[in-house]
Formats: structure tokens, C-alpha cells, sequence
């Protein structure tokens, strides 16, 4: 199989959807490997090295289009939607909740297209998904203290506090793997963290793992209001797999909380769980609304690029090779958790809960590959 390795467009967007580690792999099992040229200079991986590794360097992102399966890391970008094509299978995040434009532009291209925020495994968990959203929990709290310094209109408040000044609060939305990396680092440093979900079984785990330390309240309108309003970091983490985040904080909450307070909101990339929230770039990431200083970067694990992409690779590479070894839709017909990934097809729509947010036309994976 011919595969593709674009070098990615979207704003600060430095990793790469392939490592050269992984390219080899691939070569090894007999497929050909294209790379544009710099696709991962940014992160540490030169044109050199894939070569070495078997991958053949190309100038430009039409020659990589060409193949049959393109690797890459974020959604397509307006210039590259027009080198989709109906013998193309796309293999990267879409989270196309956040944007009926983009899915209607790749359900027009005619192209496959299968999101890694919506592959499952055996137990339902989300396997690549996760590697990205530890490394997005764990930055969470980073951003969140260099936004609360002053020079960004911050409050001033320094986290772990110092001897005689306690600790910031922090205030995380979900428990799950962005929440439980976010507060890993927040406790870590000093802070004063509580954190909110729904599930009772994941409150009795987070307790087991952090013990006291760690303050858990179970997710009700309440306990939202009064947690949030003391915060000087708020984090959202809620994920509704496929969907758009719920809207947990409304604008009248947020003028509760302390001016200078910071909202980073990692659920950005599936529409941001507050009322104020909207996209922002690396290049430009925060804004004050309510006096609230926000951070909803929609591509956070790019600031660590490299990390990043060696953690993506690790997760995707097996996808990779049942793929390529054994055809996309074979390969799906042998895997539901894979065939879970599956957007769009053909034309087609192909995830339920998408199609019914967006009011689209909607056909079972099932039918397409049968």
C-alpha cells in the first residue's frame, strides 16, 4: 500500500502524524512510504531519517494526496480538503462535532475517513485518544499558571503558593484521562485541587489513586456553581465521545468568578464546555471575557510536538499495519473498535451520534462494508 505523510498546516501544529520508527515498520512489511519534505523537522525528525528508514521524501502535499491512506494528526485544513479524493483513505483526529462545514466538505470528497478520537478498544476505552489527551491534561495546568501571571492578565496567583500564602485553587470538569493527568500535575506542584464527574465508580477510583489530596465532588449544578466561583484555574475535561461538550459553565457563572481568574478548556476541540469559550491558536491562545482569562487552544499537545508524536505513533502503529497488511475495510470487518473510528464513507455519514447533532443522513458503518 502506498501511504502518505503530510507535513501539517494548521497554526503551530509541529508534530507529525508518522515517526520515522514508524515509517520502518511500515517499509518493513512491504509498503511505500511517503513523507513531505520537513514534515517532521519541527520535532526533532529530519528528511535524513526517513530515508534511513525506508520512506521515500516528497516536495509537496500533492504527491503524498496521491496515495491510498494518508497518516496525519489534525483535521484537514481548506487547502488540503481539495486533495481529497474517493480513493483516499484519512487517518487522523476530526472531532467533527465542532464543524458541520468540515463534514460536509469531506462527505462531499468522497473520501474515507476514520477519526482517532472515536477508535475503540475491547474495554470501549479510546486508545488513541488517550496518549493525547494525557499529554493535553498534564499542559493544562502548565498553560494555566503561566496564564494566571500577570503579564497575561492573570491574577497573580502563584499555584503551589509559598510558606505563609496558600496554594491556588484549581477546579477540574471531569474525571477522566485529561482530568486525572491534570490533576497529577496539579497536585504535584502544591495546588489546592477539587475535581467533578459524574461517575461514582471514577470518584472511588481517583480517591484511591490520590488519596486525600485530591477533593472529589460529585457533578451536579451546585457543586459546578460553588467550585468554580472559588477557583483561580478552572479545567475543563468533559468528553462526550463523538459529540459536542456540554456547556457546563454558563456566562453568568463565569462573572462569578474572581477577575483574573483562568479558564483552560481542553474540550475546545469538541466545541468547549462553557458558554464563552471559542478557538484559539498557540499563536494567539488567550483572551479575557467576564474578566476571565481563557486558553481553548484546539491543538494543545502541539507545544510538546515531539513527545507528542512518539506517544501518537506508539498508539497508531498497530491500526497502521492491520490496515495496510490487510486493506481498510477488512481491516475494519476484523475490528469493531477500528470500524468505531469510521466518520464518513463514501459519501456517507457513518457515526450515529454526529448525524443526529447535526440533523445528516446517516448509514451504518455495517451496511457500507458488507
Amino acid at each position: 500500500m502506498r501511504i502518505g505523510v503530510p507535513r501539517e498546516i494548521k497554526d503551530h501544529e509541529f508534530r507529525v502524524g508518522l515517526t520515522p520508527a514508524g515509517s520502518r515498520v511500515l517499509y518493513d512489511a512491504g509498503h511505500e512510504i511517503l513523507v513531505e519534505t520537513a514534515a517532521g523537522r519541527a520535532c526533532g525528525f529530519s528528511d535524513e531519517q526517513y530515508m534511513t528508514a525506508g520512506a521515500s521524501i516528497v516536495a509537496g502535499p500533492e504527491q503524498v494526496y496521491a496515495c491510498d491512506l494518508v497518516i496525519k494528526v489534525k483535521e484537514p485544513q481548506p487547502a488540503e480538503i481539495k486533495l481529497l479524493h474517493k480513493n483516499l483513505t484519512l487517518f487522523c483526529y476530526l472531532h467533527l462535532a465542532a464543524s458541520k462545514e468540515l463534514t460536509l466538505s469531506l462527505l462531499h470528497s468522497g473520501a474515507t475517513c476514520i477519526a482517532y478520537e472515536t477508535v475503540t478498544d475491547a474495554q470501549g476505552l479510546l486508545p488513541l485518544l488517550t496518549p493525547m489527551s494525557a499529554v493535553a491534561g498534564r499542559l493544562s495546568i502548565q498553560m494555566g499558571a503561566w496564564a494566571l501571571t500577570m503579564a497575561n492578565g492573570g491574577s497573580g496567583v502563584l499555584l503551589p503558593g509559598v510558606p505563609g500564602v496558600p496554594p491556588g485553587k484549581v477546579t477540574i470538569l471531569g474525571g477522566g484521562i485529561v482530568g486525572s493527568n491534570a490533576a497529577r500535575i496539579a497536585l504535584g506542584i502544591g495546588a489546592d485541587v477539587t475535581l467533578l464527574d459524574n461517575r461514582s465508580a471514577q470518584l472511588r477510583h481517583l480517591e484511591e489513586v490520590f488519596g486525600s489530596q485530591l477533593k472529589t465532588l460529585f457533578s451536579e449544578a451546585l457543586a459546578i456553581e460553588e467550585s468554580v466561583s472559588e477557583a483561580d484555574l478552572v479545567v475543563g475535561a468533559v468528553l462526550l465521545p463523538g459529540k459536542h461538550a456540554p456547556k457546563l459553565i454558563t456566562r453568568k457563572l463565569l462573572q462569578k468568578m474572581r477577575p483574573g481568574s483562568v479558564l483552560v478548556d481542553v474540550a475546545i476541540d469538541q466545541g468547549g464546555c462553557t458558554e464563552t469559550s471559542r478557538p484559539t491558536t498557540h499563536s494567539n491562545p488567550l483572551y479575557v471575557e467576564e474578566g476571565v482569562v481563557h486558553y481553548c487552544v484546539t491543538n494543545m499537545p502541539a507545544a510538546t510536538a515531539r513527545t507528542s508524536t512518539l506517544a501518537l505513533t506508539h498508539a497508531t502503529l498497530p491500526y497502521l499495519l492491520a490496515m495496510t497488511n490487510h486493506g481498510v475495510e477488512q481491516a475494519m470487518r476484523q475490528d469493531a473498535g477500528l470500524k468505531n473510528g469510521l466518520n464518513v464513507h463514501q459519501g456517507h455519514l457513518t457515526l450515529a451520534v454526529l448525524a443526529e447533532e447535526m440533523e445528516l443522513p446517516y448509514m451504518a458503518a455495517d451496511s457500507l462494508l458488507n
